[in-house]
């Protein structure tokens, strides 16, 4: 898996009716002239699946995402094609006022330098752990407009929205994205936490780079990233083991199955995933599956490394509080050498992140007492 690992790094709302486009594919790009548009290239993706961009002349932009949405975006200045059949949903730059619901989104538009293009947020400002976000909002500059089940409908339609940056959760609430759309606001439902490749996560950047007009700065910031990880993408395996989990409060234990994007990672850090055999044909299609605490011990007992997932539950600090939860785990070899640690809650709205939390890994399972400070996403408990 390294190997690869290293050689990927090296590769470097209107509705309207007409025409019928061709299907929605984002495993092959729409390299063809539509509806009148002329076609002249695809954006390059490396490691994101879940999402293509095809562009045509006058800057025009076709973007197709794996749940068949498609989308055109229209710039500045020209008009909407004709022809475009019902199933095509207009983006017509600028979008500056956007109403961003979903959290894994923040920091892809903070990278680029496009917090200044959302207005409204589902996420109050206690909520976010991205400084940039939570500052726009107590400025003012950003303003709460409700969760994604229940949107301030009023606020939205009076700051003249114009796009709503969904997460998947919107799917359990159909009518709301419906109203939405009644009120002119077209709904783009973001889906980079269907990438099984966490490098393919941070390549979303492009996308919101598409969006905003800033298409080269997405893809300097995501090779920049990519650029970071070199420093270890050749390094041979560490050969330690890592467990990465959580403990529900009915005492069962919440792990990664081995197609997940976290056992990526901890792949690419060098590490072996303790939890490699389940895959995501067992049981179901979940990336997640819960244990038993027993069962759970029994995988994890002889790890070097345990890594606990503060993102339900919030952060531990100590021993004292992992044990609390279940005294089993004290005699887990990586509780006896001290090498157990805790995500901090900032890293799961860290979407660009997630090339720091491999160097992390990285630095854990090679440097027995790592400086706290070289460390941005984890800390050992004590």
């Amino acid at each position: 898996m390294r190997k690869i690992f290293a050689a990927l790094l090296c590769a470097g709302i209107l509705l309207l009716p007409g025409c019928a486009a061709p299907a929605s594919d984002p495993s092959a790009p729409a390299a063809a002239d539509w509806c009148g548009l002329t076609y002249e290239y695809s954006l390059p993706l490396t490691h994101a699946d879940q999402f293509t961009v095809s562009y045509y002349k006058n800057g025009y932009a076709r973007i197709d995402i794996a749940d068949g949405s498609r989308y055109l975006v229209v710039p500045a200045g020209q008009d909407v094609p004709d022809g475009l059949d019902n199933g095509t949903v207009i983006l017509q730059q600028p979008l500056d006022r956007i109403y961003l619901v979903a959290t894994s989104a923040m920091d892809l538009f903070r990278a680029v330098g496009g917090l200044d293009s959302i207005r409204l947020s589902g996420t109050d400002a206690d909520g976010w752990y991205i400084p940039e976000a939570r500052q726009a909002m107590e400025r003012g500059d950003i303003l709460y407009a409700g969760k994604y089940s229940a949107p301030d409908y009023e606020r939205i339609y009076a700051e003249q929205c114009d796009l709503a940056v969904e997460s998947t959760m919107i799917y359990h609430t159909p009518e709301v994205k419906e109203q939405l759309e009644r009120l002119g606001v077209p709904v783009l439902v973001e889906r980079s936490s269907y990438e099984s490749d966490p490098l393919g996560r941070m390549e979303w950047v492009k996308l919101y780079g598409v969006l905003l007009g800033c298409e080269t700065q997405a893809e300097a910031v995501y090779q920049a990233e990519l650029d970071r990880l070199s420093a270890i993408a050749d390094q041979p395996d560490t050969g330690k083991t890592v467990a990465f989990f959580h403990i529900n409060t009915n005492g069962s234990v919440t792990v990664r199955k081995s197609g997940d994007y976290v056992a990526k990672m901890i792949d690419m850090a060098g590490g072996d995933y303790v939890f490699s055999e389940l895959s995501a044909q067992e049981d179901n299609a979940l990336s997640t599956t819960n244990l038993q605490m027993e069962a759970f011990y029994a995988g994890a007992k002889d790890a070097d490394c345990l890594i606990y997932n503060s993102t339900i539950g919030g952060e531990l600090h100590t021993m004292e509080e992992l044990l609390a939860k279940s005294p089993l785990l004290a005699d887990c070899k990586a509780v006896r050498e001290g090498s157990v640690w805790c995500t901090g809650q900032n890293l799961f709205q860290s979407s660009m992140g997630l090339g720091g939390m491999i160097l992390d890994i990285h630095t854990v399972l090679t440097d027995p007492a790592p400086d706290p400070a070289a460390l941005t996403y984890l800390h050992r408990l004590t």
